[in-house]
């Protein structure tokens, strides 16, 4: 009798033992398994224990993530295909349709018949169109890419939002619009993806050109902030506080997706900046400091 208690005794000393080896293998395969699936890592799961069973389900479960790694990767390569493919159709149109604007301009100053003048106007509007849908083709090459890499670079914030302004100077005349500019002499630097930021000042500046009644301001403080403002009676407070929001669209005033202004906000913080926007006196105010 005392012999088969014993044995029973030393049969549940050695159940527990193993039961605890089994639980301590299965809380390492769930803390790398966490680790492996929130990193970028090829590792494998690997586990010191003699436990067939155990064994079993860490090999299942690395069979789990090598699939789970092909179709990552497969995703990845199809995004930047379809990012790229988007990007270069948007270039695509936009060379032609900034040609074509610029011949309808000149057909405006020519003499026209009736006829003529509301056929050119037309194709004017025709070809704003396009264009507002090839700026939105632009903004969803770049929202697609959710895990862009930036390449940041020592870059003066001055130069290049001179540029930007004036490579939208028909715009502004087009809209009878007179930019009030004042950028300061001091020239500011900022370690930044420059790609990003000019698509962060022709988005805004685009913004402007779609909302402003007939004014606008673009001030660049010594402090580095960047401000932009315009009057946008068709706006309200509630509309501006959900101008950064993805595919908001602004139904009073015309149906622009708000997909431009939330790849702002997004690029702006992925540069480490802030932007905020607010509405007082009918005008719009959308500040950015890098």
């Amino acid at each position: 009798m005392n012999i088969i208690l014993l044995l029973m005794f030393f049969i549940c000393i050695g159940s527990i033992i193993k039961i605890y080896f089994m639980k301590k293998s299965i809380k390492e395969i769930e803390n790398t398994y966490k680790y492996i699936l929130n990193s970028d890592t090829n590792n494998v799961i690997t586990i010191f224990s003699n436990d067939k069973d155990i064994k079993k389900l860490t090999n299942s479960l690395n069979q789990e993530l090598k699939k789970l790694r092909n179709q990552k990767l497969k995703y990845e390569n199809g995004n930047q295909e379809l990012q790229k493919l988007i990007t270069d159709i948007s270039h695509d149109l936009r060379t032609p349709l900034t040609a074509i604007n610029c011949y309808v301009e000149v057909l405006e100053e020519g003499k026209l018949s009736s006829t003529q003048k509301e056929s050119v106007k037309i194709i004017k509007n025709k070809t704003k169109e396009l264009t507002s849908l090839t700026e939105q083709l632009r903004d969803l090459s770049i929202g697609i890419d959710t895990e862009r890499k930036i390449n940041k670079e020592k870059c003066c914030i001055n130069n290049i939002l001179e540029e930007i302004i004036a490579s939208y100077y028909n715009s502004f005349k087009n809209r009878n619009i007179i930019p009030n500019i004042n950028i300061c002499e001091k020239k500011i630097y900022r370690n930044v993806d420059k790609d990003m930021i000019i698509r962060i000042f022709e988005n805004l500046i685009s913004n402007i050109i779609k909302y402003s009644d007939n004014n606008c301001n673009i001030i660049l403080n010594e402090d580095g902030k960047i401000s932009f403002s315009n009057k946008a009676s068709k706006l309200d407070v509630s509309t501006v506080k959900r101008i950064f929001d993805r595919y908001y669209t602004i139904e009073n005033v015309k149906k622009y997706s708000g997909l431009g202004l939330a790849i702002v906000k997004e690029l702006v913080e992925l540069n480490g900046g802030i932007i905020t926007a607010k509405y007082l006196k009918d005008e719009l105010h959308i500040e950015l400091l890098l």
